[in-house]
């Protein structure tokens, strides 16, 4: 089953990717600047991340309850990290899904990441159970509450979905400068981008000069969205929740536009942004009387992006769900004239009203003894709207985003998975783990013979055998030219072979399958 191509030119055409890329900056600020609760002064929650956060940093008991928190947060990192190795990404997404961009250890470090989150939100809970059996700790129980304002919260949130939506953006332009998918666009700009060093040197001058604006800007309240737009097509909780859900949407699009989606398995990494390198990789001190192996970190530069985006993705749902959810009450505020939002800037003063004070009818005609003033001129106006709408109407604001994430997943169980006919990289004798561990010149000094005998000897076997297909090693090859592996550093050669497949008839010729080229 093939896509179209022209609907693929187009959709992955770079003016394609780079209006997506950047509309979805442009909307996240825009939410940010219409969401009511930004401006909020209540406590923030975030479901399963708010506990996690309140675990980590916030509800510490005293005394030995704080030995016991730290004990039970350490356990739950170190048992999701191995969870998320050797259960989800090795055995769910490796051998039982059998995804393509899981391959190896692509993606174990991001699978880790949520794995631990997830075990951090269930030990939260045994750590409760602890605080319940003790009696009178119910202050300091772990709930989703994370200790600051919303305003605080949302401020960060958008500090966050800032860097995270304009480096994907930036990474984005990078690639389709550098790339020649598309060999007749932007030829002047590609010149430019790739002389010398001006793609590192304006990255990070970029990056650097628009993050302490943005910072600035939103941390201060120096510039009002109240004030600029003076209620220009004011939002209300359903274009809110649609505009939420588009943003999932886009988020979702940044990576299906990639030119290997969705299996990523192409020839060259994409530069990491700001580097002339595609992949950082970090190699770990160990104790070589107990490791026999060194252990590296190894980020490519495809995971680096979408890693981002996976992480922008987790803001941008609770977004979403709060214009779902969205209450004025619940959030300090209330509805006046004109279905106007109006804010109580006094976190003190929400303490002593409920329901029937934090109205503005109440609130307009009474008058705080503090400040001689009616409470209502001491709270904050918004244009943005809440007209009351169900919540079976703000749900149909979930339909485009439900449809984006079945589409990705449908591509992905289509066309990222190896199928039966493929070869996976993880066989049940454990002989791509034996290949991959060790060079061809140490399995020969393991086994008394040269790396060419170990060929001829496998070959001569399995062809008595009658075995149609032949599984040999191959070391590096040497008399390639430094272009023909210039993505490939020597160490790397050195130590992971090549695996040739050839078939057991002399006339047809051999396919080979190089290990090193899959990695995204």
């Amino acid at each position: 089953m093939e896509i179209d191509a022209r609907f693929r030119y187009y959709f992955q055409h770079p003016w394609s990717r780079l209006i997506v890329a950047y509309l979805v900056t442009f909307f996240n600020f825009l939410i940010f600047a219409e969401d009511p609760i930004s401006h909020s002064h209540t406590g923030a929650h975030m479901i399963v991340v708010g506990n996690c956060f309140s675990f980590l940093f916030n509800k510490y008991p005293g005394l030995g309850w704080n030995i016991l928190k730290v004990i039970c947060w350490i356990l739950a990192i170190i048992t999701g990290m191995l969870a998320g190795k050797f259960i989800f990404h090795r055995r769910l997404f490796g051998r039982y899904l059998r995804l393509k961009m899981f391959r190896e250890d692509h993606g174990s470090w991001m699978t880790m990441f949520f794995s631990a989150i997830l075990f951090l939100f269930i030990f939260s809970h045994i750590y409760n159970l602890f605080l319940l059996m003790a009696g009178s700790m119910q202050p300091h129980m772990v709930t989703d509450y994370m200790g600051i304002r919303n305003e605080s919260f949302m401020k960060i949130a958008a500090v966050g979905t800032w860097m995270g939506d304009f480096v994907t953006a930036w990474m984005v332009t990078d690639m389709m400068l550098q790339d020649q998918h598309y060999p007749d666009w932007g030829k002047a700009a590609r010149r430019f981008w790739k002389k010398g060093n001006n793609r590192i040197f304006l990255f990070w001058t970029v990056l650097f000069s628009l993050t302490s604006v943005v910072v600035l800007v939103i941390s201060t309240d120096w510039i009002s969205w109240d004030h600029l737009n003076r209620g220009f097509l004011p939002s209300d909780e359903v274009s809110r929740a649609f505009l939420a859900s588009f943003v999932l949407v886009f988020d979702l699009l940044i990576v299906m536009q990639d030119w290997e989606f969705p299996h990523f398995m192409g020839d060259l990494d994409m530069n990491l942004p700001g580097m002339s390198t595609t992949h950082v990789k970090v190699k770990l001190p160990v104790c070589k009387s107990i490791f026999k192996e060194e252990y590296h970190i190894h980020i490519t530069g495809k995971w680096f992006n979408y890693g981002i985006i996976f992480l922008v993705l987790i803001l941008d749902l609770n977004m979403w769900k709060n214009q779902i959810f969205y209450q004025p009450y619940e959030y300090g505020q209330y509805v006046g004239p004109g279905e106007k939002i109006f804010t109580v800037e006094e976190p003190e003063t929400l303490i002593l009203f409920n329901r029937s004070t934090l109205t503005y009818e109440w609130r307009s005609t009474n008058i705080n003894p503090d400040s001689n003033l009616t409470y209502v001129e001491r709270d904050m106006f918004l244009h943005s709207r809440y007209t009351g709408a169900s919540l079976y109407v703000k749900s149909l604001a979930f339909v485009p985003s439900l449809a984006a994430f079945v589409l990705f997943g449908f591509f992905v169980w289509l066309f990222g998975r190896f199928q039966d006919s493929e070869t996976f990289p993880e066989n049940q004798d454990k002989t791509y783990e034996r290949i991959k561990r060790k060079s061809p010149s140490e399995y020969s000094k393991e086994m008394g013979v040269t790396p060419e005998e170990v060929h001829m000897t496998m070959s001569d076997s399995l062809k008595r055998e009658g075995t149609p297909m032949l599984l040999s090693v191959d070391g590096p090859h040497f008399g390639a030219t430094p272009s023909t592996h210039s993505t490939i550093s020597m160490e790397t050669q050195e130590t992971h072979p090549s695996i040739v497949i050839d078939s057991a008839e002399q006339e047809e010729p051999a396919v080979s399958f190089d290990v090193h080229k899959l990695s995204p």
